[in-house]
Formats: C-alpha cells, sequence, structure tokens
C-alpha cells in the first residue's frame, strides 16, 4: 500500500474526513459507523443529517452490513448488479440497524459499487464503504481537481488523496432500486 492510502486510511480510521477522486468529482468521505466522523462531514459540507448519504464500496459484500438485500427480488437485483461497478447510485432498503445518521429521514440508503481504481483501492485497504458526496459547499460545484476543492474546504479535512477523477461529466446518477425509477439523473 503507498504512502498517500496509508495516510487516507489513517486519517478515516482517526475519524477524519478525506478528500478523493471519483468517477466524476471530488468527494468528502469518512467512516460510516463513526457518528462523530458523520457530524463532521455534514457540518463541513453545511449538509442537513435528514438528507441522509451515499456509500460508496469496492463490492457489494461491503454494503451488506447496511443494507437488506432481502426486500430486493431477483429482477430488481440483476438490475443493480449489471450496471455495477460503475457510476450507478441506487437507493436500497437499510437494515433496521443502519443509523439514522446515515440514512436521514429515510428507510432507504443510497449506496454504489465504484468502478473507479483509487475508490476501490481505497475502500479495500479500509476494509469497509465510506461515506460519499461531493467536495463542495451544499449549492455550489463540486471539485474535480485537487486544486479546485479551495482553501476554506482543504482546510477542514484531514487528508487530501491525490488522484485523477474519472471521465464522467456528471455525478452518478441516482435510482431507486426497488421501483427503477430515477431520483438524479447524470
Amino acid at each position: 500500500m503507498s504512502n498517500e492510502f496509508e495516510q487516507a486510511v489513517a486519517a478515516l480510521r482517526a475519524g477524519g474526513v478525506i478528500a478523493y477522486a471519483t468517477e466524476a468529482v471530488f468527494g468528502l468521505g469518512c467512516d460510516p459507523d463513526n457518528q462523530a466522523a458523520v457530524q463532521r462531514l455534514l457540518a463541513i459540507k453545511q449538509r442537513p443529517v435528514e438528507k441522509g448519504l451515499i456509500l460508496i464500496a469496492a463490492d457489494v459484500s461491503q454494503l451488506e452490513h447496511y443494507i437488506d438485500l432481502s426486500q430486493l427480488n431477483s429482477e430488481q437485483m440483476a438490475r443493480v448488479d449489471a450496471s455495477w461497478p460503475g457510476p450507478f447510485t441506487w437507493v436500497m432498503p437499510a437494515r433496521a440497524s443502519t443509523p439514522a445518521w446515515l440514512t436521514g429521514r429515510f428507510d432507504t440508503l443510497a449506496v454504489r459499487v465504484s468502478g473507479h481504481p483509487q475508490v476501490q483501492a481505497l475502500c479495500r485497504a479500509f476494509g469497509k464503504p465510506l461515506v460519499s458526496t461531493s467536495a463542495n459547499l451544499t449549492g455550489e460545484e463540486p471539485a474535480r481537481s485537487v486544486a479546485q476543492i479551495g482553501q476554506a474546504l482543504a482546510a477542514q479535512l484531514a487528508h487530501i488523496q491525490v488522484g485523477e477523477v474519472g471521465g464522467l461529466s456528471n455525478p452518478s446518477e441516482i435510482k431507486d432500486a426497488r421501483s427503477g425509477a430515477v431520483i438524479r439523473p447524470s
């Protein structure tokens, strides 16, 4: 594991918020099981907890602790499986044990198995998914490079993972796994 990944994983394990490249933009991430870290991320982003968050993972097994796959039928799971790994976020039924600091006011959770090699490597090195939200203040344009993260935002982060975003021009599409309805187009 490179020193860069070691620093990112150490920051995550210490409850820090990091920035990292995803398929289209830089994301802000933290340990989804650390309530203080999630609250720190929400404060940095100026995002209300009620809106819920996205978890990003290296593979679906990293998400099974948070989502209830038994509530999806084989057709719904086939639709999800066909899109992963890739830039597709699915809103799925959350397990009853999934904390409200992740789900917000919902009984669902937005999740993605990323095809971005650095995201996959980071999630594998950390051993679980990351919270993933765009690296910007709510309502502002998301950062597409380390330079665009900005000094005010960067000063609040424990680590900025050097990397390149994927080739997508828009953040991931978000769909409801049960209905297939598009919640946010790509």
